[in-house]
């Protein structure tokens, strides 16, 4: 079940509900959860279940629900499973044909894309990116072709390098970088990614969970895209007509580089 990202105001009713009739509550951090319970004036039993939990303590939860027991799991903020622990959990009581259901509420990544101002028809949500330079780079190459709205979450000490990398290999999108969410310095920036690399690049890093989301590539036709490679490979040299065609159209740089290869064969 869910909680809150920031205002405890966003628990729900049933949510509440599920927190005071479960039997054992599976939390991420006891106490932080157990000041969420204090609050509400709950008494529950809880359980430190995270990521890197021991299968023999989700064992010990299955048991729990094989004996039709109520077992609640949240994570310290937000949706469980959604970058937070508990797939498998989840997998393994499905497997045993044991119930599961859901309490939905507060989740950042969809907070962040409804106040975005970028297109909600289609997204995608890749979690966080890998914190090593070339494995984040693969994969923000990997989804440069994703016709779709991208979420991502992300420290805010590799904000700075992350938007810069975006920049570079996914051009001049628009994108949003949003923070705080439901808290009282909640901020929302918005821009293209050029202008957001270079906004929180010259700062320090800032406070706060932060969310990035990058919009979906212009919707260029494919001859007008080999159009553009021509007349940049006329006036620039390969790097940077393949550079400059990945700005303006959002494809893959090895793609069009491979096409502007085969240009110069004889």
């Amino acid at each position: 079940m869910a909680t809150p990202i920031g205002n405890l105001r966003d628990m729900t009713a049933r949510a509440f509900d599920v927190l005071a009739t479960a039997d054992l509550i599976a939390c991420e951090d006891t106490r932080r959860t157990g000041r969420l319970l204090a609050a509400a004036g709950i008494e529950s039993k809880l359980l430190s279940y995270h990521d890197h939990s021991s299968a023999k303590k989700r064992a010990r939860l299955i048991e729990h629900l094989k004996e039709g027991k109520l077992v609640a799991l949240v994570s310290d903020a937000g949706t469980p499973l959604i970058s937070d622990p508990g797939y498998k959990l989840v997998r393994d009581a499905l497997e045993e044909d044991l119930p599961v259901t859901c309490a939905p509420g507060p989740s950042a990544p969809l907070a962040a894309l409804v106040i975005s101002g970028l297109p909600t028809d289609r997204f995608l949500f890749a979690g966080y990116l890998p914190a090593r330079d070339q494995a984040r780079r693969k994969a923000i190459e990997e989804l440069a072709g994703v016709r779709a709205s991208l979420i991502f979450l992300e420290s805010p000490r590799r904000l700075a390098a992350s938007l810069e990398v975006m920049k570079e290999i996914l051009g001049d999108r628009p994108a949003a970088v949003a923070r705080e969410l439901t808290k009282l310095h909640e901020e929302v920036r918005r821009g293209g990614l050029s202008a957001l690399a270079a906004a929180f690049g010259g700062s320090p890093a800032p406070k706060g969970e932060v969310v990035i989301l990058i919009g979906p590539p212009p919707d260029i036709p494919p001859a007008d895209a080999e159009t553009l490679l021509d007349n940049a490979l006329r006036s620039m040299s390969v790097r940077d007509a393949v550079a400059a065609v990945a700005t303006e159209t959002g494809q893959r740089r090895k793609e069009i580089y491979a096409r502007a290869l085969r240009r110069q064969k004889p």
